[in-house]
């Protein structure tokens, strides 16, 4: 399904920026992945909220179509992870209004209202869908303020932009409680059947505080999908996140590699692997049947030429010249396609032992190696490179360093990411010069024994291989070992005192463009996926106590919420019904709010059709 336009063109006029301070400390996410582990479990996440839960009532007014109450409460995350809530965001408010008088005796219907994004305080929702609905349905509402939000922001963060991503997750975290905590506090004043709701990143934190309810609960997500990770991965609001920052933080601090990474799991690897054998799968047969198609075509038209010949004179007598002819044929296309492979495929000719040194010699007499670096790479014996050397290296031109790399095999790997930062650092790929370069990957070229000081811990590495004498004209090669003194030299380790050192291995700074690399294609981005799955993915959590009450509104061209390669709510919650807005997110929320609450009113006379007093009725 293609994506709004103008979703993204919204979201590019905003200034609003996410996780500008990177992830957060890796303790509290260590923590909060814990945590994760309890809540996901209903019964256990039950437990943490008691019944009598104190709230604070700080106002209550009669207005003349309705009942006005406001009040607050600690929120219970604070007492479970201290100090991860902000102080500021501890005190959670909340805002209901009731109708003055009940329709209905014995059923007084309230829906919690939470925020999406940029949604602070309580104007917006109660305008526009709590009011609406207590008129139209006497449907109550409570609107309960966001962490990190309104009230609730920290007073260095600016409007909607969350410092860390563990922000996300503490946000999510206090809702799923504090809703509980509302929810109790309903069911103490008598009211119910209960409900909850909210657009965009508020549909999904209703998602997840809907889990942990014991009972039947009306659910109504607008919005919002399965799992936060493609919003952030795939969405238009992944280009409001600093990626550079946040890959540099993961590289630099093992602990979020060696750890953090561990602890997570990105749910829906098994479906997009299962996806893409469908379609790999469903290639193939194509493919088969296309080419049977074509063999059959080709069997057909030979037994058709042969009914064609068959009154024809065939001359079978072997002859000479025929056979001549055939023999030159053969030569005329090996020698065509050797002549092919001289220009594209035939690897560099190794270089003589003696046209490299002279080479070497010549950079020193120009005063580029110094004599006692030109010495060492010229000697068939061990020697070790030093830090004078390692800047004597780093200071040579594209040929010099080809000589180097000519004279020297080193690892596959090492040296293919060697050659194509070379590449990339010398710009023209497709000069003769770079081709040679290109062509080294498939070299292999003399390789004495060398000892590479490292001068952090002052250790020698050692190399060992295989080397062929090229100076033998013979059409086979003849194979000597080295045997150096000491143990194998390993390219992880000298990549740290030379290869890292070398110009072309340097960064090239290029910034993370989300929009044209894949999630897969970067390790830090892998981590954003796994984690989000972790602590967001609905398929972590408990299935709703009822699905038939969930009704859940999708826009079809949403592109703040990609639906692709992520489960679907069908199958996580089997049961539940989704149903789909002609239109992006931008302009659903603006023009679609009418359908938002016909689909909670219509849940609501679902619920009290079949439940009462949380009993089924028969």
């Amino acid at each position: 399904m293609s994506a709004s336009r103008l979703d993204a063109v919204y979201r590019s006029m905003l200034l609003t920026k996410f996780f500008t301070k990177g992830w957060g400390k890796p303790e509290n996410l260590r923590r909060l992945f814990e945590f994760r582990k309890v809540v996901s479990n209903r019964d256990e996440c039950f437990k943490l909220v008691e019944r009598d839960y104190p709230v604070t009532i700080t106002k209550e007014q009669n207005l003349t179509d309705c009942k006005l109450v406001e009040g607050y409460f600690l929120t219970p995350l604070e007492k479970y992870l201290p100090g991860i809530v902000p102080e500021i965001a501890q005190k959670a408010h909340f805002q209901a209004l009731l109708p003055v008088h009940w329709p209905e005796p014995g059923c007084k219907p309230v829906c919690l209202h939470l925020a999406g994004t940029g949604d602070h305080f309580f104007w917006r929702r109660r305008n526009l869908m709590v009011k609406p609905l207590l008129k139209e349905a006497a449907i109550g509402g409570i609107i309960l303020e966001n962490p990190f939000y309104g009230l609730r922001k920290p007073t260095d963060q600016i409007r909607s932009s969350l410092h860390n991503v563990s922000d996300i997750f503490v946000m999510g975290g206090c809702l799923i409680l504090e809703s509980l905590v509302l929810f109790h506090w309903c069911e103490r004043n008598g009211l119910g059947p209960l409900g909850v709701t909210g657009l965009s990143m508020g549909g999904h934190m209703a998602s997840l505080a809907a889990t942990n309810w014991p009972k039947p609960m009306v659910l109504v997500p607008c919005l919002s999908w399965s799992t936060a990770s493609a919003v952030f991965l795939q969405g238009v609001m992944s280009h409001s996140i600093n990626w550079d920052l946040l890959e540099d933080q993961y590289l630099s601090d093992g602990v979020y590699r060696e750890k953090l990474s561990k602890m997570v799991t990105i749910v829906d690897e098994a479906f997009l692997a299962g996806k893409k054998f469908a379609r790999t799968y469903s290639e193939k047969i194509d493919t088969d049947t296309q080419m049977n198609a074509q063999k059959e075509e080709t069997q057909e038209n030979l037994v058709n030429n042969l009914k064609n010949d068959s009154n024809k004179n065939v001359d079978i007598t072997y002859k000479e010249s025929n056979n001549l002819n055939f023999k030159n044929g053969i030569n005329n296309i090996q020698n065509q396609n050797i002549a092919e492979l001289s220009d594209a495929e035939v690897p560099i000719k190794v270089t003589h032992t003696e046209s490299l040194s002279e080479e070497l010699r010549k950079m020193q007499g120009e005063n580029k190696i110094s004599k006692a670096l030109c010495d060492k790479l010229t000697s068939n014996t061990t020697f070790e490179l030093d830090a004078q050397d390692i800047s004597e290296i780093n200071k040579l031109n594209k040929n010099e360093l080809k000589a180097l790399l000519l004279k020297y095999r080193v690892d596959d790997h090492v040296k293919s990411i060697a050659i194509k930062s070379l590449t990339e650092h010398l710009g023209d790929t497709k000069s003769d010069s770079n081709k040679d370069l290109i062509n080294t990957e498939k070299l292999s070229g003399i390789s004495p024994n060398m000892h590479v000081h490292n001068s952090v811990n002052g250790t020698k590495t050692e190399n060992k291989e295989k080397v062929y004498d090229t100076s033998k004209h013979s059409d086979e090669t003849e194979y000597k070992e080295c045997k150096p003194e000491k143990k194998s030299w390993n390219v992880s380790e000298f990549t740290s005192d030379l290869w890292t050192s070398l110009p072309f291995l340097k960064s090239s700074g290029k910034k993370i463009d989300i929009g044209k690399i894949h999630w897969r294609d970067r390790e830090a981005l892998q981590f954003m996926r796994g984690i989000m799955d972790e602590c967001t993915h609905l398929s972590n959590f408990s299935v709703p106590y009822d699905t038939s009450l969930i009704i859940a509104v999708c826009a079809k061209h949403d592109a703040y919420v990609p639906r692709e390669d992520v489960g679907r709510l069908e199958e996580i919650w089997p049961g539940a019904e989704v149903r789909y807005v002609d239109a992006g997110h931008v302009s659903a929320y603006i023009l679609h709010q009418s359908v938002f609450r016909a689909c909670i009113k219509e849940a609501f006379d679902r619920s009290k059709k079949k439940w009462k007093d949380g009993k089924h009725i028969e």
